[in-house]
């Protein structure tokens, strides 16, 4: 086995013998084969073998190999099951081992310019050549041990919301990215918070990745969320805060709040899990990102200010680190100055526009104003899922702006109230009555909420 290794001239033979030996091992592995990882001496018939097979769905016959590529090449007698086994396993990392060395190799010009990113393209590509051995679901074979499985093992995941799981069908899914944008101090950051209590709290290891805010004052906020006590009031209990956090912890899982700058990309994020990971032996189910605006991608050089190009990149990058890693990932994005004196959320309102979109399995538009939270009211709307018909979707939900919790209306909660307020600000909106400043809209809600006042205690 360690002559294997070497891939030495005679190993190359073997292998090529083996390809001619079962025309379906070379189907297998026509993907991954390439000339260049041969000797000189044999990439003439590797040539072939490829060409051949292309054209005529075959590979070719030993002596079309002496007569066109000068090699002579006899199959393997008698090969059996076992022996494709170890021939594919052996192959595959044959071609990896030269992909990577051929990588490394174009790779010397390119770090002497500093094009780092072209670079990690390279080695990332290299390390990924294999052959596909995953063929998905049978989709007519037990279709009650697939719906068991789906049901137990790859559900979605609570929110802690249950207005938002109805829409969701149940909720969020590992390996996919889901954006809550809102206009700036519409309470993104508020909302991540929320998730890491409620994920951290349901005995899920939480990973929060500030790129604005202080761990201390994140800290801060999740301990009024989790304590009870409002944010003015932490500070003057800390002792009773310090027990109510770790009676609370004893059911918990992780909950892991890092600051990091502003620029960072999904490398970054991914160095950051893994370390996590090693230094507290458990695996991170939940990764939130506050926010995906602030970063950058990989391998792109983009100007900052190139939202659509940079976000695109960064938001397709965080996905693959979702699937990569199987975990729950939520960040949040800037909506633009024209979602302001908006009802009704789309897609261009988002900063960087169609390009988060696109990438993203989840987009929730958060509408609120200084009026709505005193009052205890956030409206979230379903601008696209992948698991449900709810885009388009509103949900109310209550915000106690002491504690900072955001959570479910509750049957008393005045359904109503939220109802009425809804169909004021839209017929407001239909009548041109609210105008783009930020101020102005402000104060048109307000009006639609004293509205509301007077025609409950008038009984209309």
């Amino acid at each position: 086995m360690s002559d294997i290794k070497t891939y030495n001239e005679e190993t190359q033979e073997l292998f090529l013998r083996f390809l001619l030996s079962d025309p379906d091992l070379f189907a297998r592995c026509q993907n991954i084969v390439e000339p260049e990882y041969f000797n000189l001496k044999y990439r003439p018939a590797v040539e072939l073998f490829k060409s051949h097979s292309e054209k005529h769905n075959a590979i070719p016959t030993p002596e079309q190999v002496s007569a066109v590529a000068g090699t002579t090449l006899e199959p393997i007698p008698n090969v059996t099951v076992d022996h494709h086994d170890w021939f594919l396993s052996e192959f595959e990392t044959f071609c990896r081992h030269k992909a990577l060395e051929k990588a490394i190799i174009e790779s010397t010009d390119l770090l002497e310019n500093q094009d780092y990113g072209t670079v990690e393209n390279k080695i990332k590509d290299a390390s990924q050549v294999g052959l596909v051995k995953d063929l998905g679901i049978e989709y007519f074979e037990n279709p009650k041990e697939r719906l068991e499985w789906i049901k137990n093992q790859a559900g979605a995941v609570s929110t802690g919301w249950k207005g938002i799981d109805q829409k969701l069908y149940g909720g969020l899914n590992r390996g996919e990215i889901t954006i809550f944008a809102g206009g700036s101090g519409a309470g993104k950051s508020l909302f991540l918070q929320n998730f890491a209590v409620n994920w951290a709290l349901a005995g899920m290891n939480v990973a929060y990745v500030s790129l604005e805010l202080s761990e201390q004052l994140i800290s801060m906020r999740l301990d009024a969320m989790v304590s009870g006590y409002s944010t003015k009031e932490v500070m003057k209990n800390m002792d009773d805060v310090d027990l109510k956090v770790r009676m609370k912890a004893k059911g918990a899982g992780r909950l892991r709040v890092k600051q990091m700058p502003n620029g960072i990309n999904a490398n970054d994020l991914r160095v950051f899990i893994r370390e996590y990971e090693i230094q507290s032996g458990e695996k991170v189910d939940c990764l939130l990102v506050d926010y995906l605006d602030l970063m950058m991608p990989i391998s792109a050089k983009v100007s900052g200010s190139d939202l659509f190009i940079k976000d695109k990149y960064v938001s397709e990058e965080l996905r693959n680190l979702a699937t990569e890693r199987d975990i729950l990932l939520v960040t949040a994005s800037q909506l633009n100055r024209g979602a302001v004196e908006e009802i009704e959320f789309d897609h261009h309102h988002i900063a960087g526009g169609i390009s988060k979109i696109q990438t993203a399995d989840n987009v929730v538009g958060i509408f609120t104003s200084n009026a709505m939270r005193e009052r205890g009211r956030y409206q979230i709307q379903f601008m696209k899922t992948r698991s449900s018909s709810g885009v388009g979707s509103k949900v109310d939900l209550k915000f106690d702006p002491d504690t900072l919790r955001i959570e479910d209306l509750e049957e008393g909660d005045e359904d109503a109230m939220t109802m009425t307020t809804t169909g004021l600000v839209d017929q407001l909106k239909r009548s041109n009555s609210i105008k783009a400043d930020e101020e102005e809209s402000k104060g048109t809600i307000d009006q639609a909420l004293n509205m509301h006042e007077f025609l409950k205690k008038n009984d209309f």
